[in-house]
C-alpha cells in the first residue's frame, strides 16, 4: 500500500508545479491520511479520517443549481481518475487486491442503505431484498466484465453507508456488532485514498476545481 510518507515526499518535491487548488487538496488529503495511519488500534477513527481525506481530494464548491448527489459526484470523480490512471492502479486494486473483499462486502446487508430504509419503515422487506439481489447481480456482472468503474461505484456506495452510520452517530465506537464491516471498509478505503492522491499528483495539469473551503 502507498504510504503517507512516500506521498508527502513527492508532494514536497513537486508542489511548485501544482496549481494552487491542487496543492491545497493534496496537502489537506495527506494530513488526514497521516492521521488515519496513526489509528492502528482504532479502525472506527481510521475510517472516518480516511473518508475526510477522500473528501479533501474530490469535493468541489458546486453552483446552487447543480443538483447531483454526493454519491453521483464522487462516482464521476472515480470515472475521471480511471481515465487518467495510466499505471492502472485503481484497476489493479480492484482485480488483484479487492476481489475477495468486494465480494464479502456485497454480501453484507449492514452496509446496504435499503436495508436500513426497511429497518426505518421506508421500504417493505420484499423491496429491500429485491434491491439487494439486483445490486449484487449488477456488481457480479461488472466483476465478470472487468468494469472497474461500476465495481468501484458499488464499493463506494457501501463505504458511504458506513460513513453515514459513523459520522451521524448511528453506531457505537468500537461496537462489537459492526467489526466485520468496519474492518473490510477500512481496508478498502485505506488502499483507495493513497492511490487517488497519487493519480492526482501524476496529473497536475488537470483542472481539479476549487475546494469547498479555500484558504483565506
Amino acid at each position: 500500500m502507498i504510504s503517507h510518507d512516500y506521498l508527502k515526499s513527492r508532494h514536497r518535491q513537486e508542489r511548485a508545479h501544482f496549481s494552487k487548488y491542487l496543492d491545497i487538496r493534496i496537502h489537506r488529503a495527506l494530513s488526514w491520511l497521516h492521521r488515519a495511519e496513526a489509528c492502528v488500534d482504532d479502525p472506527d477513527a481510521s475510517f472516518i479520517f480516511l473518508w475526510i481525506a477522500f473528501n479533501a481530494a474530490y469535493a468541489n464548491e458546486m453552483p446552487a443549481e447543480y443538483s447531483s448527489t454526493e454519491q453521483q459526484r464522487f462516482n464521476e470523480f472515480i470515472k475521471r481518475l480511471l481515465q487518467l490512471d495510466e499505471n492502472r492502479r485503481l484497476h489493479d486494486l480492484v482485480w488483484n487486491e479487492f476481489t475477495q473483499s468486494i465480494r464479502v462486502l456485497l454480501d453484507n446487508k449492514y452496509v446496504f442503505q435499503p436495508f436500513w430504509d426497511y429497518a426505518n419503515n421506508k421500504l417493505t422487506e420484499q423491496e429491500w431484498i429485491e434491491k439487494f439481489i439486483i445490486a449484487r447481480k449488477t456488481a457480479a456482472h461488472a466483476l465478470g466484465k472487468g468494469n472497474s468503474s461500476t465495481v468501484l461505484a458499488v464499493v463506494l456506495s457501501r463505504l458511504y453507508t458506513l460513513r453515514n452510520q459513523l459520522v451521524h452517530g448511528g453506531a457505537t465506537w468500537k461496537s462489537s456488532i459492526n467489526r466485520e464491516q468496519v474492518r473490510d471498509c477500512n481496508r478498502l478505503i485505506g488502499c483507495l485514498v493513497p492511490a487517488i492522491i497519487e493519480i492526482m499528483m501524476d496529473n497536475p495539469d488537470e483542472l481539479w476545481g476549487q475546494p469547498c473551503y479555500p484558504v483565506i
